[in-house]
């Protein structure tokens, strides 16, 4: 399944609820391509996770990992 930017120009409670599908749908076996701007989100729902700058992977790994790396924390999720 590829999704573009689910939860562009949704509220906050169906961005939620878009996220919960995407968990559900993941669970089931299916393999899903997100591309997503809202990295906290989409990491937490993924198995892996790609950083892309200007048409080039600059950054990937196990999707927690990237959550807990400091330079995504700084760079995507607006910590550090």
């Amino acid at each position: 399944l590829l999704l573009d930017e689910p939860s562009m120009g949704l509220s906050p409670i169906m961005v939620e609820k878009i996220f919960e599908v995407i968990r559900n749908v993941s669970a089931q076996g299916i393999t899903i391509l997100l591309v997503e701007q809202n990295a906290k989100l989409a990491l937490q729902a993924a198995h892996r996770g790609y950083v892309m700058e200007s048409g080039l992977i600059t950054m990937e790994g196990q999707a927690q990992q990237m959550l807990d790396d400091p330079r995504v924390k700084a760079a995507y999720l607006g910590e550090g």
